[in-house]
């Protein structure tokens, strides 16, 4: 079924909406003052256990205020702003996430346990969206790889698929049917080795707490050296696969999204230029660098293919 994007409708001012960006604080202020969406619940509360990141690069982190007011999350709306408000409706406890699919040991992981249980770091990230902004986030998360591993990938388990929470009485967007923006639920996928390199975790976090909402609590997807999209929100599904799977923005526009989706200034999007970003909270913009800065840890996975053709983005 077609969605309700055009994919080719879309302008970089569109996806870049500065004003949207502006109207944060605006946002902080009626929550603050309204009964309904008190601003002690506005983002994640309870505190964590965590090995602190050092932060060798001494990357400027994007403030609080900016991270968690400035979101694509479409279950809930197109809007970058809207999202911080209507995603205190979704229920993150209980939660929990299948693993199954080519593994000799499936299971379900529940919050609980990642929370309590499980070695969780600090990570302190840079984070580039395909729609040419970005952002410095201290996440709090768990390895992939420390999941995956507990589930034993059989010899056939080449990549990774991920699902996203498919309840249309939480999201409006899932609600619209036919008139909705994308296909749900949303799905993403990494090869296997994309998957259990250690810069890739499984976030449950940032800035000392539980993770905010609005950016995909109570667990998400971070692949710091990929585009945004592909750092999935709010998973409920890891399935180990032998062939790569459909992801939602390849199946919107095959010819826009790419399977990889590596962050790579030398191969723009077809409708704006990705040989810069915009820092939220800076005026200027600044050079985008290969693999979003983390080219020495992941380069050697995409040995012998020429990544300067759209073939492997």
């Amino acid at each position: 079924m077609l969605s309700n994007i055009d994919a080719y409708s879309l302008s970089e001012n569109m996806v870049t909406n500065e004003n949207d960006f502006n109207n944060r604080r605006k946002i902080l202020s009626i929550i603050g003052l309204g009964a309904m969406y008190p601003a002690k619940n506005l983002f994640g509360s309870n505190g964590l256990q965590y090995k602190k990141d050092n932060n060798k690069e001494n990357l400027k982190l994007n403030t609080f205020e900016q991270i968690s007011t400035y979101n694509n999350f479409y279950e809930f709306s197109l809007s970058k702003t809207k999202p911080a408000l209507m995603a205190q409706k979704l229920q993150t406890d209980p939660w929990s996430i299948k693993i199954d699919g080519l593994v000799s040991n499936p299971f379900t992981l529940d919050m609980e346990t990642i929370l309590k249980k499980y070695p969780l770091e600090e990570r302190i990230y840079r984070f580039r969206c395909v729609e040419a902004w970005s952002m410095v986030v201290p996440w709090i998360g768990v390895e992939l790889s420390y999941i995956i591993k507990k589930a034993n990938p059989t010899s056939k388990a080449k990549y990774v698929q991920f699902e996203t929470l498919y309840d249309p009485k939480t999201f409006p967007d899932q609600a619209r049917g036919q008139f909705r923006a994308i296909d749900y639920p949303y799905v993403e996928g990494l090869r296997l080795d994309e998957a259990m390199n250690p810069l890739t975790i499984m976030a449950v976090g940032l800035y000392g707490k539980t993770m905010p909402k609005q950016n995909g609590a109570p667990a998400r997807l971070v692949v710091p050296w990929k585009y945004g999209f592909k750092s999935i929100k709010s998973v409920v599904k890891i399935t180990l696969t032998s062939n790569p799977p459909l992801n939602t923005w390849q199946k919107q526009s095959i010819h826009e999204y790419g399977f990889f989706a590596n962050v790579n200034p030398n191969i723009d999007h077809p409708r704006w230029s990705q040989k810069k970003e915009r820092v939220l909270g800076k005026f200027f913009k600044q050079k985008t660098t290969m693999f979003n800065g983390y080219e020495k840890q992941v380069a050697h996975m995409y040995k012998g293919m020429n990544l300067n053709t759209r073939k492997y983005q």
